[in-house]
């Protein structure tokens, strides 16, 4: 697992949002009579993207910016010395009103709090960020976990929990945000997070990612909650690479467009 480092976290999100989901709120007496096929189809898939993304860049040679220390692997001094200035702000747990938003929120939250960690940054905030909105939101799904903290690292667990407990639509809004905020975190950093990457790894995960807004876009005929998320990652579809270049290319070109998608996604 220490070959994942920095990257699995910069793309914690691809798998999480992988992991796929049952849909609610079926638009037609005919959909609903199709939904349970599909949901069967839909959850067979998710260990296999899961797997497939996990695998991929576990075979990726270690980055340059990170290092081995007592027997884990943490950012260099050097890098360290470079605090990323595009985190979201906890104080964003104040706009948010509703519980999809809230769902989120906490999402996105989650992903910065672990960069700012890495990074040796103050998370005093997030974590009371983190806490308030996990009580406000009062999922039973989050017992699952150690702490909501640890959403990325408990991926298979949650979904498991939401599903169980008839949040699995919830279980989308993280998805959908968390995929949001680390494509720009990348959208950020591109020439550094992709270095270790070959042209395989880049078009498997391009493709994965292409499988994920077909998936939001399917799930919004069900989940009207799903809509503008579906419309706000839709321009992303322009990531479809198949090389390296390619993907250090479109990541740049689609720059704004990530932006752009995480602004309307994290309100």
């Amino acid at each position: 697992m220490k070959k994942l480092s920095i990257l699995a976290i910069a793309f914690a999100a691809v798998a999480f949002a992988a992991c796929g989901g049952k849909k609610t709120a079926p638009v037609s007496e005919e959909a609903d009579s199709l939904k349970s096929f599909e949901q069967e189809q839909i959850e067979a898939s998710i260990k296999m993207h899961f797997d497939s993304i996990a695998s991929e860049i576990g075979k990726l040679k270690q980055f340059p910016i990170v290092q081995e220390s007592n027997g884990k692997l943490e950012l260099t001094k050097e890098e360290k010395q470079v605090k990323p200035d595009y985190l979201l702000n906890p104080n964003a747990t104040e706009e948010v009103t509703t519980l999809a938003e809230k769902y989120r929120v906490l999402s996105a939250l989650n992903v910065d709090r672990k960069i700012a960690e890495l990074y040796e940054m103050p998370t005093e905030d997030y974590d009371k960020a983190i806490s308030k909105l996990a009580a406000d939101i009062n999922d039973p799904s989050f017992k699952s976990i150690d702490n909501a903290n640890t959403i990325f690292e408990t991926t298979s667990q949650l979904y498991d929990a939401m599903n169980e407990n008839k949040r699995i639509n919830y279980f989308w809004q993280l998805a959908s945000a968390a995929l949001a905020e680390q494509l720009y975190v990348v959208s950020q950093n591109t020439d550094k997070f992709l270095s270790s990457f070959d042209d395989e790894a880049a078009g498997n995960v391009s493709f994965r990612i292409v499988l994920i807004l077909d998936a939001v876009n399917r799930l919004s005929q069900y989940d009207p909650d799903i809509k503008p998320i579906a419309e706000a990652l839709a321009p992303l579809d322009v990531l479809n690479a198949t090389t390296v270049a390619e993907l250090k290319t479109q990541m740049n070109e689609a720059k704004d467009k990530i932006a752009a998608a995480r602004k309307a996604i994290i309100k």
